[in-house]
């Protein structure tokens, strides 16, 4: 008797999971739902399934009820980014700040408020926690320091590894260790699960801003937590009362996303390694930084002038954002971490003259071609630059 394989590579989940059953459908490509809502004639079972909802947020068994409650499109999508991260469920939300915000509301509201966090993180979600926008109190403190500040009504730990946008590592095992009962929520937007599984560390919660590598051509904004069942009820009774919920279409572009993820990564990763290394070895650049863990992302400080830089390029699109299949570059203290405080900024690595880069799939020789002219001649500077700073 043929004997098949139980677990799947990753590779073969990225391009299958959420998709299982198509071939029992009679289909190839998954279906797009863009119902918002649905008809019932049993309106006392549909009473029953809505309790049942409120009761635990688990998915309502049989047909789908109402757009905000769940749609089918947008649930194949969370099973698929669910078996990458490898836990049990995901749940997807509008954008990567209203998935961070649902986190945040559900352990708020069981009287949790305090969160330890790590910086750097992305200037938006540093913004939220020190604006106390959603009642937070936030306790900044390094990967040493987070057991020391951990408090009765701490709800969550927040890191991102690599961060944003010095792509500083963190030992995710350890602060998992450090946080004892307390949910560790990785941002895990950088790595994807291609190069790393903050779950298989220790975190209860992984985020993405599903925007970015997940999408990854550029024309959909989503997030997305890939946790524990018991998280993703919660998540989806806060996303059904906010109605952060994603469109039937973005679930759609994100799985067939998913497909060509591992293929993306690491094609991406193999010209931001070959581009670190020429930027680290150029007599205009002060410092690279470039993650142990790998990835698409490089960030760099220059001696001149970064706005330059930034006005020089021409392939390189001077853009916000990552992830996608083409290169963009953007200086984060004016635009993704202007949001935080210049001091905290400064403290955090993210200095004046860094520039941050995602690498795309373009050739490599015509992308360093494009740096290379973007940052102007090489006469009168230093000779020597700083070595390629890892982790």
């Amino acid at each position: 008797m043929e004997t098949r394989r139980t677990t799947r590579a990753l590779a073969t989940e990225a391009v299958h999971a959420g998709r299982d059953d198509l071939a029992g459908l009679g289909l190839h490509a998954p279906p797009i739902d863009l119902s918002t809502t649905y008809p019932s004639y049993d309106s006392r079972g549909e009473a029953a399934r809505i309790d049942a909802f409120a009761t635990t947020g688990a998915e309502p068994v049989g047909p789908p009820v109402y757009g905000r409650l769940g749609n089918p499109t947008v649930a194949r999508f969370e099973t698929a980014l669910a078996r990458l991260e490898g836990t049990e469920s995901a749940v997807a939300f509008a954008s990567g700040m209203a998935a961070l915000s649902a986190v945040l509301l559900v352990r708020g509201s069981m009287g949790l408020r305090h969160v330890v966090a790590v910086r750097p993180l992305y200037g938006c979600s540093d913004h939220l926690l020190t604006a106390g926008l959603l009642g937070s109190e936030v306790t900044w403190t390094d990967p040493a320091g987070v057991a020391d500040a951990l408090r009765p009504d701490t709800g969550l730990v927040l890191v991102e590894s690599p961060a944003n946008p010095t792509l500083a590592e963190i030992d995710l095992r350890a602060v998992a260790h450090a946080c004892g009962s307390v949910p560790l929520l990785v941002d895990n937007t950088f790595a994807t699960p291609v190069l790393q599984r903050p779950a298989e560390q220790g975190a209860r919660l992984v985020l993405h801003s599903a925007t970015k590598y997940l999408g990854g051509h550029g024309d959909v904004l989503a997030g997305v937590v890939a946790c524990d069942e018991e998280f993703a009820g919660r998540l989806r009774q806060v996303r059904f009362a906010t109605g952060g919920v994603l469109h039937p279409l973005a679930g759609y572009l994100l799985l067939r996303g998913l497909s060509t993820l591992p293929v993306r990564v690491r094609a991406a990763s193999a010209n931001a390694a070959e581009l670190a290394a020429r930027l680290a070895a150029d007599p205009r650049v002060a410092r690279v930084h470039y993650p142990r863990v790998g990835g698409a992302m490089v960030s760099f400080e220059v001696h001149g002038d970064p706005h330059e830089v930034i006005a020089g390029v021409r392939l390189i699109t001077p853009a916000v954002s990552l992830g996608s299949v083409d290169s963009l570059i953007q200086h984060p203290a004016s635009i993704s971490h202007r949001i935080v405080d210049a001091d905290d900024r400064r403290d955090a690595g993210v200095s004046d003259r860094l520039l941050r880069l995602s690498v795309g799939l373009e050739d490599v020789e015509d992308l360093w071609a494009d740096l290379d002219a973007a940052l102007g001649e090489r006469a009168g500077t230093p000779a020597r630059p700083e070595t390629l700073v890892q982790g």
